[in-house]
């Protein structure tokens, strides 16, 4: 497939011998220093912004269900398991053991990476073979997935939600056997959530993010920040974007943008299904909200998926080293 840079860069003879890199740009794809003191380079367009707040709005309004709720409200919440017991459970969706949550939530990265896998090689606008703009989507979902991998599965030892959990107090303490209940004064501390409840312990005393939450937001987002601005021309999804320029200058990311020859329809099952997944995943945040966890560890939970995703997806944009190895979506 041939591709070629929308817009050629010419060179300009000045007094000492070197031309800025836009100087042979059109004028309307730089923005003046009035369009570009309204917005920085490092923030989202108003349509990004709305996007991006469907997530506070979501965990919101489970909030808002679990309080309304005559059935939420009537039903004991535990603490330590941070969900209301199976026999009180106000809804199906409040039961751990949900067949969403057991086959979809907890293995939903598998579910993520594949969404993301079926649209990377199934969409025509990456070309054919480990093309640039390939091999930029890959790298972003290889930095994302190592930022998931930190937060909750290892750093260097215990995951960070793990050292946070011990940081602010938590502890693991025996519960199950007879002679350990005998010593409960005595804490024993394990160095996983996974290994304390794997011996029969309660993992309690500490601040514990939400896994759920961070993971449903890293992977819907993930999706959709990938496919939208390849599926839509919508100007505060594409060009609407702005970058800072090796030269400092402000533009629109068209001027870094490629010209694809078509080659063929786009498939509609990669998009499809990355759009079920990211819908699924929305939809379970929802019930997260509604039913497990409090209202700080499901903020913690979306504050540190939200650090991620701005590493990733916004900060190269007035980074241009950044941006030359991670790009961005639909460039």
């Amino acid at each position: 497939m041939a591709a070629r840079r929308k817009h050629t860069y010419t060179s300009v003879s000045e007094t000492n011998g070197s031309a800025p890199i836009t100087a042979g740009m059109p004028g309307g794809t730089i923005k003046p220093a009035t369009s570009s003191a309204r917005r920085s380079p490092f923030l989202p367009t108003r349509l990004e912004a709305l996007l991006i707040s469907i997530y506070p709005a979501t965990l919101l309004m489970g909030s808002i269900i679990s309080t309304i709720s005559p059935a939420s409200r009537a039903a004991p919440y535990s603490a330590d398991s941070q969900s209301h017991p199976p026999e009180f459970a106000p809804s199906y969706f409040a039961l751990k053991k949900n067949v969403f949550n057991v086959y979809f939530v907890k293995i939903g990265w598998f579910w993520a990476t594949l969404a993301f896998a079926m649209f990377v090689l199934m969409h025509p606008g990456f070309g054919r073979g480990l093309s640039a703009r390939r091999a930029r989507a890959v790298l972003r979902y290889t930095v994302v997935t190592t930022w998931w991998v930190l937060v909750t599965q290892w750093c260097f030892g215990p995951p960070l939600i793990d050292r946070g959990f011990k940081l602010t107090g938590g502890a693991c303490e025996l519960a199950r056997d007879p002679l350990a209940r005998a010593e409960m004064s005595d804490t024993k501390e394990f160095i996983t959530a996974a290994t304390c409840k794997a011996v029969g312990g309660s993992w309690k005393g500490g601040h514990d993010i939400s896994g759920h939450v961070f993971l449903l937001i890293m992977g819907s987002s993930l999706l959709w920040l990938e496919f939208l601005p390849a599926l839509t021309r919508v100007e505060g999804l594409r060009d609407g974007r702005l970058i800072t320029l090796p030269d400092g200058k402000v533009a629109s990311v068209s001027v870094e943008k490629e010209v694809q020859k078509p080659e063929g329809e786009a498939t509609a099952r990669g998009v499809k299904f990355a759009l079920g997944v990211a819908a699924l995943m929305w939809w379970m945040l929802l019930m997260t909200a509604a039913y497990f966890h409090t209202w700080f560890e499901k903020f913690t939970g979306l504050a540190v998926a939200f650090a991620g995703l701005y590493t990733v997806y916004f900060a190269p944009r007035g980074v241009p080293a950044m941006r030359a190895y991670l790009g961005m979506p639909g460039v």
